[in-house]
């Protein structure tokens, strides 16, 4: 059987390439380019493994008429790309240090923030320490929202536990204020953090989104990389709904929005403001 799965890899056909392609952009939004076959054939073969299957269009035939129940999920999680680390471009995160010091000093009580493609959960969880850094907690009536398409990944995003070696990035004392040893070589957020972070599965193609506003500061970080231009004028639409007017939109340093007609003035490079109207 493993002689005849390995075959069935190496013969993912062209229509049923394409076929998943028009799947994952209907679903995801996500556009896989052209030249992505290998990449296609390896993940999805995983997903055919575990179920048994050694023909593409089988696993095709699943997908679209639901006969494996929440299949469609675990395919989107098995193509989702998710690379993080801690104070990821950390540019941002003295922006946002900066700008929540303005908020707190002016006297602002309620704070909210998403991270909106948090994969494993660096990102919100460097996002907590940041903003703890300037006094504000859960208690401070501060909120994170972390979402991501990937549920696997989500899990282990509310577990909140790494490698020692991911935290070597971290500032001077920041390991040991906001993680405790959990064995094995690993360290675990502390209750601190993750009482500030609620995780939920979110499919950035689809908005408008449930959450009602209005927010401070939205991360929607390497992300739209994966999106073409008509899925991301609709998410940075409904950003600039939920945004508070002087609220930010940061984006990836290897994106912008340029060529959008958007509702955003850019402040600085990756960096984007709701201008009050």
């Amino acid at each position: 059987m493993a002689i005849a799965f390995y075959k069935a890899i190496m013969q993912l056909k062209s229509r049923e390439f394409e076929s998943f392609r028009s799947l994952v952009y209907e679903t995801s939004g996500i556009n896989l380019g052209e030249g992505k076959e290998s990449l296609v054939s390896s993940r999805i073969g995983k997903r055919m493994r575990i179920l048994g299957m050694e023909d593409f269009q089988s696993y095709l035939d699943c997908l679209k008429d639901g006969s494996a129940g929440d299949e469609m999920v675990h395919m989107l999680d098995a193509i989702s790309t998710n690379v993080t680390s801690f104070f990821r471009e950390p540019e941002h995160f003295d922006f946002i240090r900066e700008k929540a010091g303005e908020w707190v000093r002016a006297g602002q009580k309620r704070f909210r923030f998403w991270s909106a493609a948090s994969s494993s959960g660096e990102e919100p969880y460097t996002l907590a320490m940041t903003l703890s850094e300037c006094g504000l907690t859960s208690a401070t009536d501060t909120r994170i929202l972390a979402t991501d398409l990937s549920t696997r990944i989500l899990a282990a995003a509310r577990e909140g536990v790494y490698a020692s070696a991911k935290l070597a990035s971290l500032p001077s004392g920041y390991a040991s204020r906001y993680f405790a040893p959990a064995g094995g070589g690993t360290m675990a957020v502390r209750d601190s953090l993750r009482d500030m972070v609620a995780f939920s599965r979110l499919n950035l193609a689809f908005p408008p989104f449930p959450m009602k506003g209005p927010l401070d500061i939205i991360l929607v970080r390497n992300v739209m990389i994966y999106f073409d231009n008509d899925v991301r004028k609709k998410l940075i639409d409904d950003c600039h709904r939920l945004l508070k007017p002087g609220g930010y939109l940061l984006v990836g340093h290897a994106e912008s929005l340029t060529g959008l007609v958007t509702g955003f003035k850019c402040v600085k490079p990756s960096v984007y403001l709701k201008q009050a109207q």
